[in-house]
Formats: C-alpha cells, sequence, structure tokens
C-alpha cells in the first residue's frame, strides 16, 4: 500500500467537528473572497470553488442567505441562483473546455447533503476518462489543477468587461 499525502483534508476534518459552522454563510459574508475562493458575487448569490473537489472546476452556487430548501428562497433569489448557475456553467465551458457537466443539488443529508442547512447547487465539468482506476483501485482521486489556478481563470472570465 502507497501513501499519498493529502494534508489540507485535515482542515476539512476539523471543519466537520465544528457544530453550526457553515462555510458557505462565513464566505459569503467575508470580504476575503480569493482566501475563500469566492470567485463571483451578484446581489443575492455567490459562487465559490469547492475547496474539496470531486473533479477539477467544481464550483458552487449559493444563496448569500442560509436558506435550506427551494421553496425558501425568493424569487429574486431563485432567479439570480439559476442565472449564475448558467454563467459560471459557460465560463468553465470558456476555460477548461469540458465534455460534460454534473450540476445538481442534493437537499438533506441522506441526498448526500454536506450542508444540509443551505441550499446549494454543484457545477461539475466532466471529461471523457475523468474516472479511472486512481478511484477504483486506490480510492483517490486525482485533481490535475490547482484551486488557485481554477480561481484566476474563473475571476479573469467572470470580470465584468469595461465598455469605451
Amino acid at each position: 500500500m502507497k501513501n499519498l499525502w493529502a494534508p489540507w483534508r485535515m482542515d476539512y476534518i476539523n471543519e466537520l467537528r465544528e457544530p453550526g459552522n457553515c462555510f458557505l454563510c462565513e464566505a459569503g459574508a467575508s470580504s476575503e473572497d480569493r482566501d475563500n475562493l469566492v470567485f463571483y458575487r451578484g446581489t443575492d448569490c455567490f459562487a465559490i470553488l469547492n475547496r474539496y473537489p470531486y473533479n477539477n472546476g467544481h464550483a458552487l452556487i449559493a444563496p448569500l442567505a442560509h436558506k435550506a430548501d427551494l421553496e425558501d428562497l425568493s424569487s429574486e433569489e431563485t432567479l439570480e441562483l439559476m442565472r449564475m448557475t448558467t454563467r459560471v456553467k459557460g465560463a468553465l465551458q470558456e476555460i477548461m473546455s469540458p465534455q460534460g457537466f454534473n450540476i445538481g443539488i442534493n437537499l438533506g443529508t441522506v441526498a448526500g447533503a454536506g450542508v444540509p442547512g443551505h441550499l446549494h447547487i454543484h457545477i461539475v465539468p466532466r471529461w471523457q476518462g475523468d474516472t479511472n482506476f486512481m478511484p477504483v483501485v486506490g480510492q483517490t482521486k486525482v485533481i490535475p489543477q490547482s484551486l488557485d489556478a481554477v480561481y484566476n481563470r474563473l475571476a479573469e472570465t467572470l470580470r465584468p468587461r469595461k465598455t469605451k
């Protein structure tokens, strides 16, 4: 058996032990966007990279308000959530050229929601062959690009263009 060192995972494990800790609320309220991996903001929603991604470019779209279910959202939040999902998906397509996407919402712990109290949409770029022997045999997922590199590309792509 070989070891693949991932010391950054300890932060994730420690976060899970702190009850009431909502990283989405903290990131949404903070002005430290780069540190929190928030790469795009709207009026009612924001986009953040998943610090522990399933795949390269894994992003989350969430309302700023701590709301658990779709019915809890205002019409404005619902519209912005979907518009932002569409815009971020387009930016990921532009900068990464994936062959497909998994886009979804997990509502409730039994449905896989890691933050069951704060609704969010997952956008996961996919490529042919992005699942290989490593997760099956080695129970290890290889992410080929750093979060900083993805953050920089997304922030630049989604930055408002100056008009003349």
